[in-house]
């Protein structure tokens, strides 16, 4: 890469561009790659081979832009007047070149599409017209295509005897060329040599490539017929070329000759050896002696003859002195037993000048002389009880210093899990089989085993303790639903009257209560110690106003997120007090009683209530004055006045009984 037009990340080794490139200018890269482990003195490298795809960016380009052809007006129909020939940089189809005649004044040419060869259809004597103007156009075959246009004047005169062109050109130099395909752009290939007898004009011989020459890769000078290279050749991709050239004299009409001209590219010592594989693996087992076969390389070179013949070789690196390597055949061999335990892989390289290097990587196969290993002698997890089933809550990782099945680890738990846990004997991961509860269970403790297919060594074990994190998933809980306390009225504020209890299974903030008082309570009645749930009173209590509270709910809440809850309903029975007297129904009492009625009779009947409740209501009634002569008496229960001793108007006209109920 002479002029730096790409770059390559040193470390993932992505190529990239740096510089717009051009397909005509070089349609081929070859970049040598160079890879290289730190600071190592061993390298390998490789060839990598960049193809630029042609666009459709030049159109196909006439010598010049006008010309100008005489012929006699008595030629025939078919007489080749004039050979257009355009260039197209572009290749393959974008460098294909379609000849056409865009417009012109009469029907008597014709043009060869592939060509380019202007022919008459007819001869010009009856027209006697003396000139012709054709636009002959070129295209190519790009899409979208391009096209440039050629003006041809074609001039019709009376023919001389003495300037006849009779006379084709020939070709005078050898149809066959060879040429090495290491030559420079520009380099001299084949000297094309055409005569023709005739004088003059008649005589004089141009050169044109008519096909065999799609891909640009020669340019031949028209007038010197001198055929040089016009882009780097490459034996390996194309080596022989079969280029149809054409001689044509100025004569009018011109006359032509043709020769295919093979031009054979030979070859250079210009090929990198490639591996079959960039990278081979084998085995070989450990313990056995020297001149055990390893692997047979195989590379291929591009080149020919004695640049194609390869040898075969290590080059310096670590364990290298252990193999050798057969320089004809590229067989490797063991130069010494080897030991997998020492060293399991082996990578090998070579590379001699004009070189390809292929990595060999020579695995000692193993023997089971190794027990697995966990990387911790115990293990503790913590993991939440709301985890669902099936979960994998640790993978376990147990290393065995054996290959193949001889280190392909088991895994096993052997103690009892109350069938919460299992472990896949693969992974080593172990999962959940059923929910958990850290309320009926919150540690686990069991041993896992790693073992391998050996019958002779110890299995691994390991002790797994699994913590099991609480979540909120269980509601606080009265002991009772319902609850019957009872306070005396009048009590002071503050009076205790009853202590609830509530329990919660969880632990921490989400086993901690909080107690409170829901509902029942709207005129603050009572308090509720939110910490230890005692009920007190915040107010005087009166049974006469209200004599029980049947609906105060209590509501006990934990502390987790979100909180969970309860409730209990309480009935409270105020206890009576005698704070209240009797009261008669009326202050006074009149009654009017004739002397005559008889003793025993009626006389009327006091009544008095008592707000109190129980023994504090029940009344008593007595005569405490005015019966002091014994006319009456007093049912001490009904309040019932009765006579008891005959009554005289003349005597007592009037009787003033205090009577007193308690």
């Amino acid at each position: 890469d002479p002029h730096g037009k790409f770059s390559i990340n040193p470390q993932f080794g992505i190529i990239r561009t740096k510089k717009q490139l051009d397909h005509e200018s070089q349609s081929v890269v070859v970049l040598t790659v160079q890879s290289q482990l730190g600071d190592s003195p061993v390298y390998s490298s490789t060839q990598v081979n960049i193809s630029v795809t042609d666009i459709n960016d030049n159109p196909p380009v006439f010598p010049t832009k006008s010309d100008k052809v005489t012929i006699s007006h008595t030629q025939p129909s078919g007489t080749a007047v004039y050979i257009a020939h355009a260039e197209d940089k572009d290749s393959h189809l974008n460098g294909a070149i379609k000849y056409s005649i865009a417009s012109m004044q009469s029907d008597a040419f014709s043009i060869d599409p592939s060509l380019g060869v202007v022919n008459l259809t007819r001869t010009v004597f009856a027209e006697k017209k003396k000139e012709y103007t054709l636009h002959i156009a070129a295209e190519d075959c790009g899409s979208p295509p391009l096209t440039s246009l050629l003006m041809l004047t074609v001039v019709v005169e009376e023919q001389k005897m003495d300037h006849i062109n009779d006379n084709s050109p020939s070709f005078m130099s050898s149809p066959l060329s060879y040429v090495l395909e290491d030559v420079e752009v520009g380099f001299l290939v084949h000297h094309v040599i055409a005569k023709d007898p005739d004088e003059g004009r008649n005589g004089r011989v141009t050169y044109h490539i008519l096909s065999g020459n799609e891909k640009k890769a020669f340019v031949l000078d028209k007038i010197t017929g001198l055929l040089t290279t016009a882009q780097f050749l490459d034996r390996e991709v194309q080596e022989r070329y079969s280029l149809t050239v054409i001689a044509l004299d100025d004569g009018s009409p011109a006359l032509s000759a043709t020769q295919v001209l093979t031009i054979i590219v030979l070859d250079v010592n210009d090929e990198t050896p490639v591996f079959l594989k960039q990278v081979y693996e084998t085995a070989v087992r450990e313990n056995r002696g020297p001149g055990e076969f390893v692997v047979r390389v195989e590379a291929v070179d591009r080149d020919a003859g004695q640049n194609s013949f390869l040898q075969y070789e290590i080059l310096p690196g670590a364990g290298y002195e252990k193999f050798k390597m057969n320089s004809d055949s590229g067989e490797l061999i063991t130069a010494a037993s080897l030991d997998r335990e020492a060293q399991e892989v082996f990578s090998i390289k070579g590379s001699p000048s004009r070189s390809s290097t292929a990595q060999l990587c020579v695995t000692v196969l193993d023997e089971n002389d190794h027990s697995p290993l966990f990387a911790e002698t115990q293990y503790q997890i913590s993991v939440t009880e709301d985890l669902e089933e099936g979960s994998a809550i640790l993978d376990l990782s147990a290393s065995d210093k054996d290959a193949g099945l001889n280190g392909e680890v088991m895994y096993s738990i052997i103690d009892d899990t109350y069938g919460v846990f299992t472990i896949d004997s693969v992974t080593g991961s172990i999962i959940t089989t059923k929910a958990l509860d850290r309320e009926t269970k919150s540690q686990y403790t069991f041993r896992a085993v790693a073992s391998d297919c050996s019958t002779y060594f110890p299995r691994s074990t390991t002790v797994m303790t699994v913590l099991i994190q609480d979540v909120n998933d269980n509601a606080p809980k009265f002991e009772q639903s319902y609850y019957k306390a009872s306070v005396w009225e009048g009590q002071s504020p503050k009076t205790d009257i009853i202590q609830v209890f509530a329990t919660d299974r969880d632990s921490g903030l989400n086993g901690e209560i909080e107690y409170s008082v829901l509902s029942g309570n709207e005129n603050a009645t009572f308090l509720i110690d939110s910490a230890r749930g005692i009920l007190t009173t915040n107010t005087g209590l009166d049974y006469e106003n209200i004599s029980s509270y049947r609906f105060l709910v209590l509501l006990a809440s934990d502390h987790g997120m979100p909180s969970l809850n309860s409730t209990a309903t309480v009935l409270i029975t105020v206890l009576d007090v005698n704070d209240n007297p009797p009261v008669f129904s009326s202050p006074e009492y009149h009654v009017h009683v004739k002397e005559s009625i008889p003793i025993g009779s009626h006389i009327t009947e006091v009544s008095a209530e008592d707000c109190d409740a129980g023994t504090n209501a029940e009344i008593t009634y007595a005569i405490i004055s005015g019966n002091d002569k014994g006319h009456f008496c007093l049912d001490g229960k009904t309040g019932s006045v009765n006579l008891t001793k005959m009554l005289d108007y003349e005597d007592t006209m009037k009787f003033t009984l205090v009577i007193q109920a308690r």
